[in-house]
């Protein structure tokens, strides 16, 4: 077996056969789900749902609160961009792709220290002992937290959130033993790259009409 292969399958040694068929379903339906972001396509949410449902329950079984909580926070975030990205008005949607104005960008880094306070919080309440992966954790919290907000309102910056973590996320979660999870945001980063461009030439060719 090649090192590549040792070094993300190896921690799946002691690991239940449910738990892996789990995190395998959270890992194809979460690739699905950023799929249909950078399409901006509806099905982005429910195909979520499924995936951050599942991250849910393993990560709380891990004792990976910070991470733990931002999915639910996903799941629940999921529902709301679901509504909004399906409103009409004169059977057109209503939520268009746009920047953040000066406003909104006060409200991300508003949400971005409030969840890092409120991560820490979570270990905190848990008695964890904090190291530096935990750390790490709670700054992704942040940023995560902030992008999927962006993403519930259509906001073309909410791609370059989603990269920032990404990258960070990706020897996190090696590190942690989590293979197929690494893996999900090393693909997550590459997909996430491509919905930047996407919806930036959309965004583009709208205010060309405009």
């Amino acid at each position: 077996m090649s090192p590549i292969f040792e070094f993300f399958f190896d921690a799946y040694k002691n690991t239940s056969t449910t738990d892996i068929v789990l995190e395998a379903i959270a890992f194809f339906f979460g690739i699905a789900s950023v799929v249909y972001a950078k399409r901006e396509n509806i099905w982005v949410y429910p195909t979520g749902l499924v995936a951050t449902v599942i991250t849910v329950y393993l990560l709380y079984k891990a004792e990976y609160f910070g991470d733990m909580m931002m999915n639910f926070y996903y799941s629940v975030m999921s529902i709301y961009g679901w509504w909004n990205w399906s409103r009409k008005r004169e059977n057109k949607y209503v939520v268009p792709i746009s920047r953040t104005n000066v406003e909104e960008k006060f409200v991300g880094v508003a949400l971005f220290f409030v969840t890092m306070f409120v991560t820490y919080l979570v270990y905190k309440t848990y008695d964890y002992d904090l190291q530096i992966p935990n750390y790490i954790d709670i700054l992704t919290s942040g940023i995560f937290f902030t992008a999927m907000w962006y993403m519930a309102t259509k906001k073309l910056e909410n791609w370059t959130l989603w990269i920032i973590a990404d990258v960070i996320t990706v020897p996190l979660y090696a590190y942690r033993g989590l293979g197929m999870l690494s893996l999900q945001y090393l693909i997550f980063t590459i997909l996430a790259i491509q919905g930047y461009i996407q919806w930036k030439k959309s965004l583009d060719k709208s205010q060309a009409i405009v």
